[in-house]
Parts: C-alpha cells; sequence; structure tokens
C-alpha cells in the first residue's frame, strides 16, 4: 500500500461512519475509511426514521434536538448521491382499545409529540388489517433507503480513494504520541464506528455494549396494498411489488447474527394478529444493535488512548441520531467542545467507581484527566 498521511481514519461505514464522513467533508479534513465486507446494523435495520416510542407514546430521547437535523442530512445526502433515499411515509399506529384512543389524543397535545401526532383517530378501510379501534397516524416520518446509501456511498468513495473494503486487523494498528498508524497510512486520530463490531475491538470495554440481536421476516402478501408503515406488536414495512419486511424482535446479549425458528415463529404469530390476507415468508434476516445499558451513545475516547475515538452506542435510533451526534464528535476533536457527560464514553469508567463505591474518590479526577 502506498504511503499516506490524512487528518482521520474512519472505521466501519455505517449510519454513523457516512455521518462523520459528511462532517470530516464538510470541515475539508483528509480522511480514510475501512469497512468490513459483511453488513452491519445499518444495513440489516428496518430503515424506518422516527422521532417517537409508539409503544408508550413519548418523544424519543432528545429526539427534538436529533429530527430536524437528521431531516435536513437525508435531504442534503438525497442530492448528493442523486438518488431519493429518504422517502416520507406516515406511520400507522394500530390502536387496542378505546384507551388507547384516548391516550393517543391526550399525547398529540403533549410538547415534543404534537408536531407529529394527529390527534383525529383514523378509520380502518383496508379489509385485511386487524384494526376495530382504528390507527393513530404519525407525520413527519420516512422509510430511508439504507441500502441505497450504503452502496451509493461506498462508490463515491471508491472513486476518490477514500475507502478499503477490508476487515480492520487490530494487531497492526501503531499507535504513538504524534497520532496512529495502520498499514501504511498515518493519521491524527481513528475514528471507530464500528457499531455491533466494536465488541471485537480490544481497546474497548465490551461490557459498554449490550448486543441486540433482532431478526425480521420479509413477506409477500399480494392483497395487503399497504403503503403507509404500520405498526402493532411489530412493524410493517412496505418494500415495493407485494414485498414487506416484518418484525423485529429483541433478543438481548445476543452476539451471534444467525436467523432462528423461535424468531420466524414469533413474528408470524404477530404478525398473523395484525393482518388477515393469505401471505408467503420469502426471507429472513437478523442483525445485532449496539444498545447501551442506559440507552444513550458512547463517544469520545478513554484517557489512556485520546487518538482513538468511539462513536457507537446509537441503538434502535441510530438514523435519528446519527447526524447530530456527529457533529457533537466533530466540534469536540477540532474545537475541544466537551461532550456531555451523559454521552461521553467514558461514563462507563465512572459507573464502573459507582460499582465498587469509589464514586467520590474518584469521579471528579477521571472527569477532568
Amino acid at each position: 500500500m502506498v504511503m499516506r498521511d490524512v487528518d482521520y481514519i474512519v472505521v466501519g461505514l455505517g449510519i454513523a461512519g457516512i455521518s462523520l464522513c459528511e462532517q470530516l467533508e464538510k470541515g475539508q479534513k483528509s480522511f480514510m475509511v475501512i469497512d468490513a465486507p459483511e453488513e452491519g446494523a445499518t444495513a440489516r435495520s428496518g430503515g424506518i426514521f422516527n422521532p417517537t416510542v409508539l409503544k408508550r407514546f413519548t418523544p424519543a430521547w432528545n429526539a427534538s434536538v436529533f429530527y430536524p437535523v437528521a431531516v435536513d442530512f437525508y435531504k442534503d445526502l438525497s442530492k448528493k448521491l442523486k438518488k431519493e433515499i429518504y422517502r416520507e411515509t406516515p406511520i400507522l399506529r394500530i390502536l387496542n382499545n378505546i384507551e388507547e384512543q384516548n391516550n393517543w389524543v391526550v399525547a398529540s397535545e403533549k410538547v415534543g409529540l404534537k408536531n407529529y401526532l394527529r390527534p383525529e383517530i383514523v378509520r380502518n378501510t383496508n379489509p385485511y388489517i386487524s384494526a376495530p379501534f382504528g390507527f393513530g397516524k404519525l407525520l413527519g416520518t420516512a422509510r430511508l433507503l439504507k441500502n441505497v446509501i450504503l452502496t451509493l456511498y461506498k462508490n463515491e468513495l471508491l472513486s476518490k480513494g477514500q475507502l478499503l473494503n477490508d476487515l480492520f486487523e487490530y494487531d497492526t494498528l501503531h499507535i504513538n504520541d504524534e497520532g496512529i498508524e495502520y498499514k501504511g497510512i498515518t493519521a491524527i486520530k481513528i475514528i471507530f464506528c464500528e457499531g455491533p463490531g466494536v465488541l471485537k475491538n480490544p481497546f474497548f470495554p465490551t461490557k459498554a455494549i449490550i448486543p441486540n440481536r433482532g431478526e425480521y421476516l420479509i413477506i409477500k402478501a399480494p392483497d395487503l396494498k399497504l403503503k403507509e408503515l404500520l405498526k402493532g406488536p411489530i412493524y410493517i414495512i412496505p418494500l415495493g411489488e407485494d414485498l414487506y419486511k416484518v418484525g423485529a424482535t429483541y433478543d438481548r446479549d445476543q452476539t451471534i447474527s444467525e436467523t432462528t425458528s423461535r424468531a420466524r415463529e414469533d413474528i408470524l404469530e404477530k404478525v398473523k394478529r395484525m393482518i388477515t390476507c393469505s401471505f408467503n415468508v420469502v426471507g429472513q434476516t437478523s442483525g445485532i444493535r449496539p444498545t447501551t445499558i442506559d440507552r444513550k451513545p458512547l463517544l469520545g475516547h478513554f484517557n489512556e488512548h485520546p487518538n482513538l475515538i468511539f462513536f457507537n452506542g446509537l441503538g434502535t435510533h441510530g438514523l435519528l441520531m446519527a447526524p447530530y451526534l456527529s457533529k457533537v464528535i466533530y466540534d469536540n476533536l477540532e474545537e475541544g467542545t466537551p461532550i456531555s457527560e451523559e454521552m461521553d464514553i467514558r461514563r462507563v469508567l465512572w459507573e464502573n467507581l459507582k460499582d465498587i463505591g469509589l464514586i467520590d474518590v474518584g469521579l471528579d479526577f477521571i472527569k477532568n484527566v
């Protein structure tokens, strides 16, 4: 490999890596991306862009901050890639009883939700959907064509000579006071945007991530004719040509991304509670979500390796959070802007101190190092 100097090496090209690359490019920083050939969490996700938690009719954490930045980001990325990647699509939330109808109407008036939840209960007119109490309709939501994003963005980087399609080999990473060097590439810092792949990273405390396996089925249902995203006990996501992605399951502490018969049966049981038309299963997929115990991201570095940066822990709302969080990381690296304590990766060390009763002795020291 030809020796080259860059400002940053970025490891991983899911939505976190792409968002970060856009920030680096905007700041006119040079960078090289190393991305494993296999699919990551973004590629295997449902691709739903939603600023709420529909199980409880609440806004997602920090949604009012993340949402406007993310909408602008995906619209700008569509223009850059010259392809539609952000498809505005309402979500219909199946309401199960009169109490949920009332709860929906009340929630639609709350700060943080009234811009998204329509107060009117939508009557069900689709004979193949089981929704006798109707739907709550959610606007401002979208389906992201994440596989299109990943393919086109990789091609863009390849055309510029900024991408290596290769597994990252940690034992060939050299760290010194000046920066880092990896296979002939020298950089000031390296940023790991690996999603669940970070569990193999020897520089990362693996207990900081709780792997959560999610599985989907792909079904073909010619009679359903559904255009909106349908949310009941699971999502039914229209893919076109009478195909739908349905799921997902939540299987905590699973690190192996393989499909299971148990998940298939669970999803099928829930699909049959939502729709009554016949359908065929044509595929099954599985992926690992990088979640955290407090459901907040892990950003920044540990004190012993200030040149090794982590951008992880985005969990189930990564598509919503990544654009804003990439700017948080960039501003920290380039402007010295502090990362808030609730997002700083070093909080996993602070929590360890709490667990062993040394919080009063060591917390202020660690925070200020």
